[in-house]
């Protein structure tokens, strides 16, 4: 690769797990919550430090998300776990600060009619939705995060086009409505790198190191590469999902998200430290495979397996998923909000 290429690049990623939330609300099987509890242990010890543990919604209207308090208590024992939940409204929120979450996330669409058909609510709404989660937040005294999740930044499967013009209002909007960090989301997987490139970099231009994350869905193979465009502008921490599931109930054609195997090797394989430990992460990919027997996963590493290449791997043959690998430093970094 060419240096002046990588110079553009940070030193350190991030890959907040989602699987649990953005994964299990797009799959029939409900996971038991013991089953739930395993992963969140297996990631944390395969080196995640972030972890999207699910989201404060009703459970008749998500029951693969129900035992979300339960989890986050469990998940609140782990030393050094920055734990995040979905909200989708001001009683989700009051929820996130009763159970201590370090982090709510406030998901706004940028296509107004798939903010009308996710959350009955228009994006100028939900804006005024996270004033009101704000002055709840410092009324309360506490620490837990808002973050305002722009989605469908880059078009959207019911209103087509979005323009680029409304997705930076709207992320403007978030941080004046008292947001402590927004991110961007390409919910259907509509984005090139191009385009991420154009958007990311108009983006840190106006909220700099409060936005917070990049949220790609690999619908069209092109999640990778549009992680790469989004880190030559400038942003570090990256959603992903466990053996590429998710997408969203009111996004027809939107499949999985970007596969958190892959990530970590793509980000491992050019130097860039994540902390984690990819023969755990895959050995853990193997086990929430027959969980969820019968739902579609994706990615591909766990077929191919590390190449001998790759740092760790003996010279004598290809690395399968029982070999376990560290991207980056030999220890796991400890990440901050």
């Amino acid at each position: 690769m060419n240096p002046s290429h990588l110079s553009s690049l940070p030193s350190r990623a991030v890959i907040r797990e989602v699987g649990l939330r953005d994964g299990l609300q797009s799959v029939q099987t409900i996971v038991p919550t013991e089953h739930k509890r395993e992963w969140i242990r297996a990631a944390y010890e395969a080196g995640q430090r972030e972890i999207e543990i699910g989201s404060f919604v009703p459970a008749r209207l998500l029951p693969q998300l129900a035992d979300t308090a339960e989890l986050l208590a469990f998940a609140r024992t782990l030393p050094g776990l920055f734990c995040s939940v979905l909200v989708p409204n001001l009683r989700g929120a009051e929820l996130a600060l009763a159970h201590g979450a370090d982090l709510m996330l406030v998901p706004l669409s940028a296509s107004h009619a798939h903010s009308l058909a996710n959350l009955r609510k228009t994006p100028d709404q939900v804006v005024a939705e996270v004033a009101r989660m704000r002055a709840a937040r410092d009324a309360a005294g506490a620490r837990t995060l808002i973050e305002g999740g722009v989605g469908t930044a880059f078009g959207c499967t019911i209103q087509g086009h979005v323009d680029a013009n409304e997705v930076l209002r709207l992320m403007q909007a978030l941080l004046d409505a008292g947001a402590d960090r927004v991110s961007l989301a390409d919910t259907v997987g509509y984005a090139d790198p191009a385009q991420v490139a154009s958007l990311f970099e108009r983006a840190v231009a106006i909220a700099g190191d409060r936005l917070w994350c990049g949220h790609f869905h690999d619908t069209r193979g092109l999640g990778l590469a549009n992680v790469y465009a989004a880190m030559q502008a400038g942003v570090s921490r990256f959603d992903a999902c466990l053996g590429g599931i998710g997408g969203c109930p009111h996004a027809p054609g939107a499949s999985g998200n970007v596969a958190s195997e892959d990530l970590a090797y793509m980000l491992g394989s050019m130097g860039i430290d994540t902390g984690v430990d990819i023969g755990a992460l895959l050995r853990l990919r193997g086990r929430v495979a027959g969980w969820l027997a019968g739902e579609t996963l994706h990615g591909t590493l766990w077929r191919a397996g590390l190449p001998r290449t790759f740092p760790g791997v003996g010279a004598d043959q290809d690395a399968g998923p029982d070999v376990p690998s560290r991207c980056g430093a030999a220890t796991s970094p400890t990440f901050h909000a």
